[in-house]
């Protein structure tokens, strides 16, 4: 019986080698398939260069080299091309760049943004650029520089099922979590939901810095209990645990859990408030939670504390 011929890996474009597009594309120098990069910069492509990767003196030829490989005889898996570049203008500009120079007609390339970007510009360019042949997806990662360089990033795919299957592996070079999160747009959302809990953490812990600079705490000593805890707790990620943000059914199975966290979390924010009263320490994002935590648990409003009312004077 006679074997099946193995399906050829897809060729692997990137654009822009910035501080995560450099480390992204060198997870990829030695794709099976052939790794071709650009950026603006010569001295940026220089090491992928001397790590194996092919180098475009644009991106039309990057798009052509990815296209013309995708169209060849004997190639039968979608090209990709992965965007790591600044903004929604430099996005717009390469993605009409790369449809221009991919022939229409010619299906198969796969232009993958992992830059953060506007909630509608995937869908808006999906829609654009699909009858040249090129399907968009936003794969926004999330991870950071050190993510990038160890290939732990996390990679929120949107779009089609079958694009975010033939994206899995390539992006297994520089990521061990790829998650398909829905249609075109569905991955610049979740990111932008998942960026707004890591910004916004940022001014709760200035809030706590100085709350605990004014206890007398060293901060630094803080900072290494706070990054260790949040390490083994998965920190505020640990409570996304529901498929909705509607209040919990009274027999829920996570009610009694969350009521618990409740309890504890309104006590320890309760003594965080009084000790900064009486430091004289403004705690405005902790008054917020207090007031809201419950609520953001699924669970009901906490009721007013009771006080009674005024005695009659009857001397």
């Amino acid at each position: 019986m006679t074997p099946e011929p193995m399906t050829p890996e897809p060729v692997v474009g990137f654009i822009g080698l910035g501080q995560m597009g450099q480390p992204m594309a060198a997870r990829l120098a030695q794709w099976p398939g052939g790794l071709i990069v650009y950026d603006a910069r010569p001295e940026a492509m220089a090491p992928l260069a001397e790590a194996g990767a092919r180098v475009a003196g644009s991106v039309a030829e990057l798009a052509t080299e990815v296209a013309g490989e995708v169209a060849g005889e004997t190639a039968t898996a979608a090209g990709l091309i992965s965007v790591m570049v600044r903004d929604d203008d430099q996005v717009r500009e390469v993605a009409r760049a790369v449809a221009a120079a991919v022939a229409a007609g010619r299906a198969g390339v796969i232009l993958a943004i992992h830059s953060t970007i506007g909630p509608g510009t995937a869908a808006d360019l999906a829609a654009e650029l699909e009858p040249a042949g090129v399907e968009v997806v936003d794969a926004p990662v999330s991870g950071g520089f050190m993510g990038a360089h160890d290939g732990r990033l996390a990679v929120m795919v949107g779009g089609s099922r079958d694009a975010y299957e033939r994206c899995r592996e390539p992006f297994g070079r520089f990521a061990d979590l790829v998650m398909h999160m829905g249609p075109a747009g569905a991955g610049t959302r979740a990111k932008l939901a998942r960026n707004l809990l890591h910004f916004a953490s940022f001014t709760a812990a200035a809030e706590a810095q100085r709350l605990a600079e004014a206890a007398g705490i060293d901060l630094r000593k803080l900072g290494r209990i706070v990054r260790h805890s949040d390490q083994v707790t998965g920190g505020a990620g640990s409570i996304i645990l529901r498929r909705t943000t509607a209040p919990l059914d009274p027999d829920d199975p996570l009610r009694e859990i969350l009521e618990h966290t409740r309890a504890l979390g309104e006590k320890d924010l309760s003594l965080a408030l009084d000790l900064g009263a009486q430091l004289g320490v403004d705690l405005p994002m902790g008054a917020f939670a207090l007031g809201h935590f419950g609520t953001g648990l699924g669970l009901p409003p906490r009721e007013a504390p009771r006080r009674e009312a005024p005695r009659e004077d009857t001397t």
